[in-house]
């Protein structure tokens, strides 16, 4: 993964904060200077949050647990959208439903609905009027614009990747009662102490959200990397394993009439397979 520089933070302005009339005391030790009325951000302090967050997600990815993204901000749907199908998370861009974490009973209920939809108008063999078929078009798109990107979601997020944390209090405020885990940009008008995991920059331009989440989203992909290398290295060493289980050769000393030693070489697993001799017919036991 390609590390980002003080120069590459520089270009895409995430040092640019609020005005000094709208900043938030508590982010103080994440500021640099005030200039011109304006806050600039320390992007020292970016960079050491930035690597914090990234290891966090990283390690998530790599334990095979979801992240979700959440930014329904104009400037940054596109952004978090094409981030997230890139590593195959969930995401919400158009609206944060209330309850979407601490009702997700209900979620789930909705997302079965739209998989419902999608079979019945999938399927050439239905008998649906064209009305129908309209009508059912419509709820679709509805249920897609809103839940499509947590449709495959099968149990609660490990953490949440947000953009503008006062902008989405209502994600945060439910990720906070479930104990789940946060990271979030924080602007100089934010409170840092809301997350988990606080990454101080520009979260109302385009280019410093794209620069800030590619680099978490490059550091998911390379958990999601590693667990998938790990997955086939313990496959591969079992089936090495098993092979050695029934390769494994059993050496047998006998002596036979003569007090000569004889060896018998057997196969450990493949003996036990063939089950036990047979009798040759037409004789009997001596009794």
């Amino acid at each position: 993964m390609e590390k980002i520089t003080y120069n590459d933070l520089l270009e895409a302005g995430v040092h640019f904060g609020h005005l000094r009339k709208k900043w938030n005391p508590k982010m103080l030790p994440y500021i640099f200077m005030e200039k011109k009325g304006i806050h600039l951000i320390d992007l020292n302090r970016t960079l050491e949050k930035l690597d914090e967050a990234a290891n966090a997600l990283r390690g998530i990815a790599r334990s095979g647990k979801k992240v979700m993204f959440v930014a329904t901000k104009k400037q940054a749907k596109e952004i978090m959208e094409e981030q997230a199908r890139r590593v195959g998370m969930p995401f919400v861009t158009e609206r944060w439903l209330g309850g979407m974490l601490t009702n997700f009973t209900t979620i789930r209920k909705s997302i079965k609905k739209l998989q419902t939809i999608d079979k019945m108008l999938g399927d050439a063999g239905t008998n649906i009027t064209k009305k129908e078929r309209l009508v059912l078009g419509r709820e679709r798109d509805k249920l897609e614009k809103v839940i499509g990107g947590v449709a495959q979601l099968n149990r609660l997020p490990a953490a949440l990747l947000i953009v503008d944390i006062g902008y989405e209090h209502i994600a945060l405020a439910e990720a906070h009662k479930l104990n789940i885990n946060t990271i979030g940009m924080v602007d100089t008008n934010c409170d840092p102490n809301k997350v988990d995991y606080a990454i101080p920059a520009n979260d109302d331009a385009a280019k410093s959200i794209e620069l800030i989440i590619k680099y978490l989203t490059d550091a998911i992909a390379e958990g999601l990397e590693e667990r998938a290398k790990s997955k086939e290295e313990a496959d591969e060493a079992a089936r090495n394993e098993d092979d050695d289980d029934d390769m494994e050769v059993v050496v047998n000393i006998d002596e036979d009439e003569d007090g000569e030693k004889r060896k018998s070489r057997t196969s450990k697993g493949v003996a036990d397979k063939k089950g036990p001799a047979r009798r040759p017919a037409g004789r009997r036991p001596s009794r």
